[in-house]
């Protein structure tokens, strides 16, 4: 059977009811908060809850996700909130970022489905000012209730370690590594079990752009 587009796959997925909390990643309030405000591109957004956030916060937000459905959700989570977001329904493996950004967000950009992920991140990534920042939060490991789902710890949606992370970002030239670790948090999975899981949490802080690198425009 041949793997569906991924446009079709989160489209479907979306429609088929709301996928998360509104509630932000927790890591990525921990993260941020206590950083100046600048301009933020928070790729994968879903349904907003880390960019209607990141908006409250003073951050002026661009926030892409593939399914128009979950773009349109994450428009009503900013109008409910009173701020703010730029949104786009983009598939993020043909966007290209436009100006330049403080911080750079991605929270469980991860897929069962094609993705050129690397390359989207780097992309981003490439945005990012002097002093600025890419989060990256992803899943290090299966939940309990993920065995009957398909997973596949060697397909498109593995499972990183924080060494893994840093390898697919490859960001070396120009760039520090403030954060590469493993953080534990309790989620409640689709039966009601509640279980610990661990997440890989990578915060790189660009430190020079190299002089062979065109100057983004803002």
């Amino acid at each position: 059977m041949a793997e569906p587009h991924p446009a079709d796959f989160w489209e479907s997925h979306y429609r088929a009811g709301p996928v998360w909390s509104g509630r932000p990643n927790a890591t990525v309030v921990d993260v941020v908060t206590g950083l100046a405000p600048g301009r933020a591109l928070d790729l994968g957004c879903g349904e907003g809850g880390d960019a209607v956030w990141l908006a409250r916060q003073g951050w002026e937000v661009t926030a892409v996700d593939i399914s128009p459905t979950a773009v349109a959700r994450a428009g009503e989570a900013a109008a409910a909130a009173g701020v703010d977001v730029r949104l786009v329904a983009a598939d993020l493996a043909t966007w290209e970022p436009d100006g330049s950004y403080e911080l750079v967000t991605a929270s469980f950009f991860q897929s069962p489905v094609a993705l050129t992920r690397g390359a989207v991140l780097r992309r981003a990534a490439a945005r990012v000012v002097p002093g600025g920042q890419v989060l990256v939060v992803s899943h290090a490991a299966p939940p309990p209730w993920a065995a009957d789902h398909g997973h596949d710890h060697g397909g498109p949606d593995r499972f990183l370690s924080p060494q893994d992370e840093l390898a697919e970002l490859a960001l070396t030239d120009g760039w520090s590594v403030v954060l590469a670790e493993t953080r534990a948090r309790e989620a409640r999975g689709p039966d009601g079990r509640t279980a610990e899981l661990e997440d890989s949490v990578v915060l790189l802080r660009r430190v020079s752009v190299p002089a062979t690198t065109r100057a983004v425009p803002t």
